[in-house]
């Protein structure tokens, strides 16, 4: 049994290598742009480039509902689950993640300190983040720009 994972290591040095070091945390910002509306509020966010985040974004449209969680974030449920795919642990959590939780299929909108497992980033917000202190619960717009 060993054997055959060196021998697959030493065969495959791209596969067995590609995922060494990678970490979804470090992914550049894609051209994905979108745009959050809730009340007279909107906010904009700029999506990571990994598969969960595509996945997101070839769902938008979407008219969902945010709603407060805990003291430190807002939530929206999706229609369905995003891919779980390219996804792993992050530890430079910042207040304005825009994340993916991937055991209740739901968006995470932190506007606080925040440390959870079980999260996958999806970008972060560019402006209008400070909305999200907003208690309540609000219709909401995503949509692409």
């Amino acid at each position: 049994m060993l054997f055959g994972a060196v021998l697959a290591t030493a065969t495959l040095p791209g596969v067995a290598g590609s995922q060494e070091g990678w970490d979804p945390a470090s992914q550049e910002p894609a051209q994905m742009k979108i745009k959050m509306t809730f009340g007279d509020h909107a906010m904009t966010a700029t999506l990571y480039d990994n598969p969960s985040a595509r996945d997101f974004f070839s769902m938008l449209p979407l008219h969902l509902t945010i709603d407060d969680y805990s003291s430190n974030e807002k939530i929206a449920y999706l229609p369905r689950k995003l891919t779980e795919e390219g996804s792993g642990p992050f530890s430079n959590e910042q207040p304005y993640d825009l994340c993916y939780f991937m055991p209740w299929g739901n968006l995470a909108m932190f506007y606080a300190d925040y440390r959870h497992p079980g999260l996958i980033r999806l970008g972060r917000f560019d402006e209008g983040e400070h909305a999200l202190h907003i208690r309540g619960k609000f219709p909401l717009r995503i949509e692409r720009i």
